[in-house]
Parts: structure tokens; sequence; C-alpha cells
């Protein structure tokens, strides 16, 4: 970003829809959530086509951007994930006239969130509390959100500056803690062959927990979507509400590992589809205890918050969180 560029444009582009807002640079919190619309991506040709509507609906001129993407960036070029848009950072900022646009993944956005959540825009999960570090210390986060797929990234914050880490956590392989879950690993690998955490820990993941346990129990549950597994569960059905249970307590010890894995020793961020929809199940399951029961490591497990993110739009906000931070480094201010 150029030192002069105030506002951009900022967008939070999935396979389903697109999200764009209106950023501010030079406000304290830069996003205009006012100004967030959202549409089909089905509507739209292509990724400019659907900002070019927006910003003619918005009345706006901008002349820079950040487009958060849920698919893997690569170079000028970006796929987006269970859709067939092929994104050209090139061929979009030209269609657009915009003299700068940065594409990254939609989990570098979600990391990048983290330097702007309120504590309102949060809901703590267990006993260790987080408080937003003071400006200049260093901290290690890290996020992971289960949706059609489970995405992980981390926040590293040193001298100033937030430095997002993208990863393809989720597809780290699958750990069972119980003899329940050995079954479970087991009926998963003759479908699936290696099974990895996403196989668990996703609204698919969800289906996949409740069938397993469903042929553990000797009956066929039918043709399920995730929806139709949350809502068994709160109309009292025990499988699905064991499933549930299941796929809390996998998704603390993943979590657990990623906060070991990556050093994130200042707390985890749970985003992602199914957190708000699950938030009641989240904070009374067993995830936390899940979370803490790393061995040798429990003690220092059991100090380090969890956190859900409740806040509408943190692929937004993360959004315009990279697009302030890119300005403080072209102006060499820190943000």
């Amino acid at each position: 970003m150029s030192p002069t560029a105030k506002n951009v444009l900022v967008a939070d582009i999935g396979g389903t829809n697109a999200r764009f807002a209106l950023a501010d640079l030079a406000a304290d919190i830069p996003l205009n959530q006012a100004s967030i619309g959202e549409y089909p991506v089905s509507e739209f040709a292509s990724l400019a086509d659907a900002a070019a509507h927006y910003l003619q609906q918005q009345g706006a001129t901008v002349r820079s951007g950040v487009f958060a993407v849920a698919g893997r960036v690569d170079g000028d070029e970006a796929r987006i994930t269970n859709h067939p848009w092929v994104i050209s950072r090139s061929r979009t900022a030209a269609q657009l006239g915009f003299e700068q646009l940065h594409l990254i993944n939609d989990f570098v956005a979600q990391a990048m969130s983290i330097a702007l959540l309120e504590p309102n825009d949060v809901v703590q999960i267990g006993g260790a509390r987080w408080h937003r570090a003071p400006a200049g210390q260093p901290r290690n986060y890290c996020v992971l959100g289960p949706g059609t797929g489970l995405g992980v990234g981390g926040l590293v914050v040193r001298d100033g500056r937030n430095y997002p880490l993208a990863t393809e956590g989720g597809h780290a392989s699958f750990a069972p803690a119980s003899p329940e879950q050995i079954r479970i690993l087991e009926i998963l690998s003759a479908q699936f062959g290696r099974v990895s955490n996403e196989r668990l820990v996703c609204g698919p993941g969800l289906v996949n927990i409740h069938r397993a346990l469903s042929e553990m129990a000797g009956f066929d549950p039918g043709k399920l979507e995730p929806a139709d597994v949350t809502a068994r569960a709160a109309e009292g059905d025990v499988a699905a509400a064991r499933a549930v249970e299941v796929f809390l307590e996998i998704f603390g010890a993943v979590a657990g590992d990623a906060v070991l894995v990556q050093g994130a020793w200042d707390g985890v961020f749970l985003t992602g589809g199914l957190v708000p929809r699950l938030l009641h199940e989240l904070q009374h399951s067993g995830f936390r205890q899940r979370f803490e029961s790393k061995g040798r490591f429990s003690a220092t497990m059991s100090q380090i918050p969890s956190m859900a993110i409740i806040h509408p739009c943190p692929g937004l906000l993360g959004a315009a969180a990279y697009a302030a931070d890119m300005q403080g480094a072209a102006s060499g201010v820190s943000a």
C-alpha cells in the first residue's frame, strides 16, 4: 500500500459467497462494518465482476484492495476451492483500475484478524483468560477454523508488526486418544486410506464421525448433512449428540497440538462456520480437557487461552488489518 492510500476494498471470497467491505486505514478499527455486502459467487463470471458490482452499489472509488481467498495463492494466481474461478491478481487489478491488489489466503486473513479483535468479539472457552497484548510486546497465536474443511494458521507479532502464517495443518494426521476414537480411525481408514484431522474436524467430518459411531452401534443413519447432525443433537438424539461431543473432543486435541507445533503460547482462536453454531456445546464439552491433556505439557496448556471468535466477519476484519499493516510497513511506521 502506498502511504497515501487510506481507503481500500477488502474481500473475503469463499466457494459459495463473496463478501466485500470498505476499509479506512486512518481509523483505529479500519473495517467499515456498515459497508459490508455479500453476494453468491455463482452470480458473477469473475471476481472482478463481483467487486465492480459492489463498488457500483456503494458509489465508491478506491485504488487498492486486499482480497482473502479460500484457496492456495501461488504467485499471481489463486484458485477458489469448490468454485471454478481462477483469479489472476494482475488481471483483476487491471480490470478494476487498481494501483495495487494483494491476494492472501483466507487463513492469513483469519490470523490477521486477531490483531483487531476486541473483548466482545470473542468468547472464552475454559478457564485461561486472554488479554490484548500491550503495543510492542511479542506474541505467538494460533487460529483454527472448521467449516467446509479445517483451516489452520498463525500470527507472530514482533516489533509492532504482524506476521501471519499460512499452513495446511488441517491435513496433519489424526491421532486417536481413546479406544472409541481408534475404532473411528479404523472405519475411516477403510474408506479414505490416510485419515487427516480434516476428515473429522469440519462439517463433512462431523458427518464422518456420526456415520462411524452409527456403524459401531450397528445401524445406518442414512444420508446426512452436517446441519442434520446438529439439528438431531439439539432435538435430543443420543447418537447425534455423541457425534457432536466426539467432534468437539477431537477439535480440542487438534487445537492443543497446533499450539504445541506452532509455539502459540499466547492463545488459540477458534473460527469457521461451525464455531458460532456450536458455541453452547463448545463451552460445555470435553474440548478444553482434550486441549490441555498433553502429558508433560498439561500444566502449561492449562494456562493458554482458547477463544471462540464471534465477530460476524473476521475474514474481512483480517483483510483490513493486513491492509493497515502493509501501509504501516510502506510508510515505515509500526502497526
